[in-house]
Formats: C-alpha cells, structure tokens, sequence
C-alpha cells in the first residue's frame, strides 16, 4: 500500500487539493503498478510562518 505524505503551504483550494490527490494516485499506479484502492495521499498544510525558505519565512517572502 503506497503511502504519501505531502506538506503544502496554506491557501490551496479543494479543487486544487483533489486534483493533487487524484494526479498522485494516477502516478503511483502508472509507476508502480499499486492498485488503485490501496494508494492512501496525505494533504499537511502549514501556516506560511511555519514554512523557512534560505532563512525567511514564506510570510516574509510573500509567498
């Protein structure tokens, strides 16, 4: 069972968010072979401050 985890920074949208989740899905069982019931994908999102990039928050950075 292929298991996923990714860490988004806030301010996606469901649809965004489902088309992610379907798009993993489609790779793993193109990829891989998993059947497509067994893929598991794990949305995290984190608050712009809890996300550094070269030093600086993304809140800094504006993104």
């Amino acid at each position: 069972m292929p298991i996923m985890q990714v860490f988004l920074i806030e301010g996606r949208t469901e649809e965004q968010k489902a088309r992610l989740i379907a798009a993993l899905t489609d790779a793993a069982v193109e990829s891989i072979g998993a059947p497509r019931e067994t893929v598991r994908v794990m949305l995290q999102e984190m608050p712009k401050e809890h996300f550094g990039i070269g030093g600086k928050t993304a809140k800094e950075l504006g993104r």
